[in-house]
């Protein structure tokens, strides 16, 4: 069972995790390099902990030392209670969910390991944005694909908001960087994959003309908000496809075209 330890000084070292969670410059830096990410809220801790990531330590206010009870109970690492105050002058915000976690990183499968037996691929280039990241990496398990694959360039999945905002489903898909932009997607297209990229330029063929859902293998390319996909990621895809629009509307936010495009590639699969 861990230890239930009270802390009452925001600069106690064991709290080291969890200070200036807001600081997005900082805890982009910290998270990767020291191995650990934050998991907020009772749903994405058990998530998480349910997909094999090993927990580090546990920070709660009191209310939440009954329902995490049994997260407790089963885990030999430190647990920190602490006064709601004093998580707000630790983390630099109020924890309205009054629980978190820091949870140890796993390492990261490489593309062809996960390119050997999946079927439907998201490929994201420079989505940078973790709520984009964390709603993408929800419809991407919801809806069927098999792995998600990242330029070097696009944001972490499991920082902490991007995993609050996909539910823990960040926990759900495969992922793996790929290491040169846009070089690597002829591993992609070695693997058997047909590339397709998501635009609404006009002279991309409508979804369902395209139905990409009758092919083999399908990797769909999307890219960040507002400026879409670069040139050079257009020019290496087999295909260009869109949404088709209506009422003037000129395009969805990616996190929304995401759900659309992953529903017309994976549908009519079997789901779990």
């Amino acid at each position: 069972m861990a230890d239930l330890i009270t802390i009452d000084d925001p600069d106690d070292p064991r709290l080291h995790d969890y200070t200036g969670l807001t600081d997005v410059e900082l805890r982009r830096r910290r998270e990767p390099a020291e191995g650990l990410f934050i998991a907020e809220g009772e749903k994405v801790i058990r998530r998480a902990r349910h997909a094999g990531y090993a927990m580090r330590s546990m920070l709660l206010t009191p209310k939440w030392v009954d329902v995490m009870r049994d997260v407790i109970e089963e885990s030999p690492t430190p647990v920190y209670t602490v006064t709601p105050d004093l998580a707000e002058r630790v983390t630099g915000y109020h924890v309205h969910r009054g629980a978190l976690a820091s949870m140890a990183r796993k390492p990261l499968p490489q593309a062809a390991e996960l390119l050997r037996t999946a079927r439907r691929v998201a490929v994201m280039e420079a989505v940078n944005d973790h709520t984009n990241i964390g709603a993408i990496f929800r419809s991407a398990a919801a809806l069927g694909m098999d792995a998600v694959l990242l330029s070097p360039d696009c944001a972490d999945p499991l920082y902490r908001r991007s995993v609050k905002v996909s539910m823990g489903a960040v926990f759900s898909v495969p992922y793996a960087r790929l290491e040169s932009w846009p070089q690597d997607l002829e591993t992609v297209r070695a693997a058997g994959f047909r590339v397709l990229a998501l635009t609404p330029d006009a002279k991309a063929v409508p979804m369902d003309v395209a139905a990409p859902h009758r092919l083999e293998r399908v990797a769909l390319m999307l890219g960040a908000e507002g400026d879409g996909l670069s040139t050079r990621a257009l020019r290496a895809a087999d295909e260009w496809v869109r949404i088709p629009m209506a009422h003037g509307v000129d395009s969805l936010n990616v996190g929304a075209a995401a759900a659309v495009a992953f529903y017309a590639v994976a549908s009519g699969r079997p789901q779990d």
